[in-house]
Order: C-alpha cells, then sequence, then structure tokens
C-alpha cells in the first residue's frame, strides 16, 4: 500500500492540519466504487495513530451496562455486512457558493463524495447486545480518538437511524482495512446522511436521551437562512444536517477544456441521500434546453450515487454545460447557489456548471 503522502500527492488537498482533500472529478468518475486512494478525505482535527492490539469500543447502552470491544471481538460475535452507499460532506460544491459571496470552510469543489463497499457489522446489533431500549426517543452519542480544538470528536444520530440495517461499525473499504485517514481500525457509516454523521477513529458510544453537546455536533453543521451572519448565528435556531439532498455534479470535461467540434461525452454522478434519482438533465447552452442522460445505478443499492452520460453535439464556441437531477419526488435542483446561499456553504445543490471551449 502506498504511503500517505504518496496517497495526498494524487488528490487536490485543501489543507494539512487538519487533513482535507478531493479527488480530480475526472477520477471520481472512472469507477461506480472510488478506489480508496481516490476517496476524498475529511478531518475536523490531527490523524490519530492507533495500535489495534490496544484499540477496544465502549458501548455504554443507557440502561446500566457498558460493554467494550476490541476488532476480534466485532468480528466473532455479530453476523458481518457490506453496504454499498455514497458518503459525502456537507460542504460539497461549497466553491460554487464562495463565487456568490465569502462563505467559511473548504473549498471544496465537487470531490467531496465517494461511494464505497462498507464492511462490518450493523451498529444495531452491537446496541442491542448492550441492552438499549428500543422504541424511545433516544441518540446514540460517537466519541473518536481524534481531537479537534483540545475536545474528542464527537456527533450524534437518531436511534431509529443507528438501528436501521444499513448502519453500520465498518472495519474495511472496498474489501481492505480501513486506511489511518478513513478511520482505522472502526468508523461509524450511517448512509444516507452528511459524513459528519459517520465518525472515524470511534472509541466510545453512547445511548442518551438527547443529541450530542459535543461542539461538531451542539454548535456546528447547522443550517442558516442567507440572512444569517457568523455573528449573528444561534446554532439552537438552526438546522440540523442529517439527511443529505439531491445533487448533481458533471465530472467530464473539466472546466475550461478545450475540445474539438463535434460529439462530446459528459458524463457525472448524482445522488438523492435515501432516494432514487429518476431523471438526470444536461444542457449545452445554460439550461435553455436539454437532454435526457442515461443513468447507471446499482441494484439493491438505495444509499449508493447514479452515474449517468450523455453524448452532445457541440458546434464551434464557448458552451456553458449544465446538469440537473430528479429524484422519486419529483424534485430537482435549483438553478443558481444564490438560491440557497448560506454563510457556511452548505448544502450547495444548485445546477452545476462547467464552461467549455470548442473549436
Amino acid at each position: 500500500m502506498s504511503s500517505l503522502s504518496e496517497r495526498k500527492a494524487r488528490l487536490i488537498v485543501h489543507g494539512d492540519q487538519p487533513y482535507n482533500a478531493e479527488p480530480p472529478l475526472g477520477r471520481l468518475r472512472a469507477s461506480y466504487r472510488t478506489s480508496v486512494q481516490d476517496f476524498y478525505v475529511r478531518s475536523h482535527g490531527d490523524l490519530p495513530a492507533l495500535d489495534l492490539k490496544i484499540w477496544r469500543l465502549t458501548v455504554d447502552g443507557g440502561a446500566d451496562t457498558t460493554l467494550e470491544f476490541s476488532l476480534p471481538d466485532l468480528r466473532n460475535r455479530f453476523p458481518e455486512f457490506t453496504v454499498t452507499a455514497t458518503m459525502q460532506c456537507a460542504g460539497n460544491r461549497r466553491a460554487d457558493m464562495r463565487a456568490v459571496a465569502p462563505v467559511s470552510g473548504d473549498p471544496w469543489e465537487a470531490g467531496a463524495i465517494g461511494t464505497a463497499e462498507w464492511t462490518g457489522v450493523r451498529l444495531g446489533d452491537v446496541l442491542r447486545e448492550a441492552g438499549i431500549a428500543e422504541g424511545m426517543d433516544l441518540h446514540v452519542a460517537f466519541e473518536s480518538h481524534d481531537t479537534v480544538e483540545g475536545h474528542p470528536y464527537g456527533a450524534s444520530i437518531p436511534l431509529a437511524k443507528a438501528l436501521a440495517p444499513e448502519t453500520l461499525l465498518a472495519y474495511a473499504m472496498n474489501g481492505e482495512a480501513l486506511l489511518p485517514e478513513h478511520g482505522f481500525p472502526v468508523r461509524a457509516v450511517v448512509p444516507g446522511f452528511a459524513g459528519v454523521r459517520s465518525p472515524k477513529w470511534l472509541r466510545r458510544l453512547i445511548v442518551q436521551d438527547h443529541p450530542s453537546n459535543n461542539p461538531i455536533q451542539a454548535g456546528d453543521y447547522k443550517l442558516y437562512p442567507p440572512h444569517v451572519t457568523a455573528e449573528t448565528a444561534d446554532p439552537t435556531q438552526g438546522h440540523t444536517i442529517d439527511l443529505m439532498p439531491l445533487n448533481a455534479a458533471i465530472c467530464e470535461p473539466a472546466r475550461e477544456a478545450a475540445l474539438k467540434a463535434g460529439v462530446t461525452q459528459v458524463r457525472g454522478y448524482a445522488v438523492a441521500g435515501d432516494r432514487a434519482v429518476v431523471c438526470v438533465d444536461v444542457s449545452g447552452n445554460g439550461g435553455r434546453s436539454w437532454v435526457q442522460a442515461d443513468l447507471e445505478h446499482q441494484a439493491g443499492s438505495p444509499f449508493a450515487w447514479t452515474f449517468w452520460s450523455v453524448e452532445l453535439d457541440l458546434p464551434p464556441g464557448e458552451h456553458e454545460l449544465a446538469v440537473r437531477a430528479w429524484d422519486a419526488a419529483g424534485q430537482t435542483q435549483p438553478a443558481l447557489p444564490d438560491d440557497t446561499w448560506n454563510h457556511k456553504g452548505y448544502l450547495c445543490t444548485c445546477w452545476h456548471r462547467v464552461r467549455i471551449s470548442v473549436t
């Protein structure tokens, strides 16, 4: 396996401390399952170096039952499952909002997303072993080994999602042990939810009657109206980002590409959280007219993205390609980033536009 520095060299690095990076979009579109070396990396703090021999996961079921598991314990005591699911940062495509007005956070293009086969044990199986009381309005709080501004990373999800069959404690990605930057030895995988709810480097799970008080959960990853600023934002009034919305992006051709006149293949991805993508429209003239793309989706994987492709016959000149998707609820995407701009730059879902020149 390549070194971390070699893997970094493959990606567009937005920061080293913390380490945040995304792949070039053409490489992202090369395979339905994203190579682990081309999978985006979102870190909030340090990359912890953990020793598997002494690593343990503590599980507090909230009913005076606390259990501790090594990785062999998880493997031997619970059935193994594999789920093909897309992981996406809530800040994916933030660069498009940044073009409207300043926003905070890394300037992600459309590559803060990837799809993998995640293998592990169902979180629900582990929680039931710890004696949780189902049917109650409870939450599962995660605590990780990485530290963010002096405190452990933490987030939480509702118990109902924790018990859903697709939610895993994963120890493998595309059939291989997790890389350090992807959460070795064990991470949560919460399909359909923003990546922030799938913590890496887990060390503790707690079932409790309220969401996590950790600053990542209580103060960050909130959606605000456009008039709210960093100075006026009240986290208790912001919408907590869990489910991810409908989105689509053009991966090929690249922005500012110079192409020859004639038929050009345009390819990309679309994703709709826990809903199906039913249609993708592509325009070669900025949205004045549209053609429908062919769709590629893996059967039995409702939380995985949809690949799309279409051929456009483009005459010489400057062209603005655009894409919009439709989901099973009949929803589509806003035309402009101005429509959903917020000071954190979260959930940019406007038409993805790529300018190219044709000679």
